[in-house]
């Protein structure tokens, strides 16, 4: 008999804070809320309220899940500090979920998911029947072959370029959390930020005081 799976697995890469809470391969709960910005106020108290609904307590919880990008800078980062924090006054694993992972699980055949990624750039994966045969890298829009079997969010800028695109056969806080059950009991290095370009974070205008 397998041990145990309780999992919390969550997302802030994108213009959303996402929980989902898998018990034993099954969804318990999953939310997603849009928002564009105060996603680091909003994960803690959306997991609590999963939790509070399952009647399950933070120790209760067997591994924690997280997305780790590619995504926006600042959102990735917030997920993973979260993250580990979390594992660390727990004392449980945390996993971290390529983003182009979750979105290409569930695909059938041969397929590429595409990710934009700003100044007519994307993100790219191929899959095979949702397993990864490559490393994701980040490619030029003009050097895509648009007749590729494109895997995209709906909303992607980039969309209609691609003769073949539909989306995610799995939710991605779902994915999320799937992918890091098949992970569970194995060894995961501790998350960390997938930046597959220089984070452009603007820097402070004004230089810090120089104390003498």
């Amino acid at each position: 008999m397998l041990p145990r799976q309780l999992i919390l697995a969550f997302d802030t890469s994108a213009a959303h804070c996402a929980v989902a809470l898998f018990l034993d391969g099954k969804c318990l709960e999953e939310r997603a809320e849009p928002m564009i910005k105060g996603q680091a106020e909003r994960l803690f108290p959306m997991c609590e309220e999963v939790l509070e609904n399952a009647s399950i307590k933070w120790p209760n919880l067997d591994a924690l899940a997280v997305c780790v990008g590619p995504g926006n800078f600042t959102g990735v980062r917030v997920a993973v500090s979260a993250a580990r924090g979390l594992a660390l006054s727990l004392k449980k694993p945390a996993i971290g979920i390529s983003k182009l992972e979750a979105m290409g699980l569930g695909s059938q055949g041969k397929s590429t998911v595409v990710m934009d990624a700003r100044r007519n750039r994307v993100y790219m994966q191929n899959f095979q029947d949702g397993k990864a045969t490559d490393t994701p890298v980040l490619v030029e829009l003009e050097n895509v072959k648009k007749s590729i079997t494109a895997i995209m969010t709906a909303d992607d800028i980039n969309w209609e370029l691609f003769l073949n695109s539909y989306t995610p056969k799995i939710t991605l806080p779902s994915a999320i959390a799937t992918l890091a059950i098949n992970k569970m009991g194995k060894h995961n290095p501790r998350p960390a930020p997938l930046y597959l370009q220089e984070p452009n974070a603007d820097l402070p205008k004004e230089q810090p005081v120089v104390i003498l």
